[in-house]
C-alpha cells in the first residue's frame, strides 16, 4: 500500500463526507478509494470511519489522524514544490467557481494571458451564481463577491464591483425616465434573487446624505446574471447591475443609464479557498494572478460617494 496516496484518500473521504465523492474528487474508482481506507485501518490496527448505508463518521481516532495525515501531506507537499519550484511551472488540475458575469466579463478575456504564464495548469471553472460547497464538491478557491459567512474559509479581498441603473431605450420611451429612486416604485424593475436563500435584493442609492433602500416592483426575478442583462435588453424592465457588464450596452446605446447622480453601494469581492490546507503552487499563482487581474481592472475601483463607508471586511471568511 501507497500511504501517502492512502491518506490523501482518507482526508478527502472525510472532507467530501463520503467514499463516492471523494472518488469523484480524486478521479479514481471507489473502489480503490474503500480499499486504500480499509488497508490503513488494518495497518494501523484501529477503526478510522463508522460506515452506515447513509453517511460515514469520523470515529475519535480517526479525527487525531486527519490532523496528523493533514500536516504531514503538507509538509511533503512544501517540500517537493521547494525543490520543483525553479525548475517547473505549476501544473495539475485546478477546480475554480465564479459568479457567472464575472466569468464571462472579467475572468474569460484575461484567461488567455494566465495560460501563456501557466500551460501546464488544467483549469476547471465553474460558472454559477449560486453558492458552492468548496470542500464537499472538490473546488480549490472560488470568486465570491458580497458578505461572507463561511468562517471556515479564508478570504482574500480583491477588489469591489460597482453597479449601474438603466434601461432599454425602448422601455423609456413608453413608461418615461424616472428623476428620484422612489418613482421607481411606479415603474417595472428587473429584480434578482438570492440562489441561496430565496429572497429578491432590495435596491439602493445615496445621494448627498441622503440614502434610499427599496424593494421594487417587477413582473420577474433572475438568480442568473446573462439571463438578468438579457431581460433589461429586452425592455422588461429597470435594471440595477454591475458596471462592467452593462458599460459596453450603454456605449452602443442598446442601454441608457439613468439615476447616474445617485451612487450605489459597491459589493466587495473576495477569492476564497479552505484554510488548515496547503496551498498548493497552482492555486497559489491563481490566487495572486486573479488579485493582480482585480487591482488593475476599471471596473473594479472604489466609487463611494464622500462620507459613506465600505462594508466592513475580514481576513477570513
Amino acid at each position: 500500500m501507497n500511504k501517502l496516496q492512502a491518506m490523501e484518500v482518507f482526508v478527502q473521504v472525510v472532507d467530501a463526507g463520503g467514499f463516492t465523492r471523494a472518488a469523484e474528487n480524486m478521479q479514481i474508482p471507489k473502489a480503490t478509494v474503500s480499499t486504500l481506507v480499509q488497508g490503513l485501518e488494518t495497518a494501523l490496527s484501529v477503526k478510522l470511519l463508522h460506515r452506515t448505508t447513509r453517511q460515514i463518521n469520523v470515529t475519535a481516532d480517526g479525527a487525531a489522524y486527519y490532523e496528523r495525515c493533514l500536516r504531514i501531506l503538507a509538509d511533503v507537499r512544501e517540500a517537493e514544490e521547494s525543490l520543483s519550484r525553479t525548475r517547473l511551472s505549476p501544473s495539475g488540475r485546478l477546480r475554480v467557481d465564479a459568479p457567472t458575469g464575472l466569468a464571462s466579463d472579467v475572468l474569460m478575456p484575461a484567461l488567455p494571458a494566465f495560460f501563456d504564464r501557466y500551460p501546464d495548469i488544467v483549469l476547471e471553472l465553474g460558472c454559477s451564481d449560486r453558492p458552492v460547497d468548496l470542500i464537499e464538491e472538490g473546488v480549490d478557491c472560488a470568486v465570491r463577491g458580497g458578505a461572507l459567512d463561511d468562517s471556515t474559509l479564508i478570504a482574500r479581498r480583491i477588489g469591489v464591483i460597482n453597479f449601474v441603473t438603466c434601461a432599454a431605450p425602448a422601455y423609456l420611451a413608453r413608461f418615461g425616465t424616472p428623476q428620484h429612486p422612489r418613482e421607481l416604485e411606479r415603474h417595472r424593475c428587473v429584480n434578482y434573487f438570492s440562489s441561496k436563500t430565496g429572497k429578491t435584493f432590495d435596491w439602493n442609492f445615496t445621494r448627498d446624505g441622503e440614502r434610499v433602500q427599496l424593494p421594487m416592483p417587477g413582473l420577474i426575478a433572475l438568480n442568473d446574471s446573462n439571463a438578468y442583462v438579457q431581460a433589461g435588453l429586452a425592455g422588461l424592465g429597470v435594471v440595477q447591475m454591475t458596471d462592467f457588464a452593462l458599460l459596453p450596452l450603454i456605449r452602443d446605446g442598446r442601454m441608457v443609464p439613468i439615476l447616474d447622480d445617485w451612487a450605489t453601494d459597491p459589493l466587495p469581492i473576495h477569492v476564497v479557498y479552505p484554510q488548515n490546507r496547503h496551498l498548493s503552487a497552482k492555486v497559489r499563482v491563481f490566487v495572486e494572478w486573479v488579485s493582480d487581474l482585480f487591482a488593475s481592472h476599471p471596473g473594479m475601483r472604489v466609487k463611494a460617494p464622500p462620507g459613506q463607508a465600505l462594508p466592513s471586511l475580514e481576513s477570513a471568511a
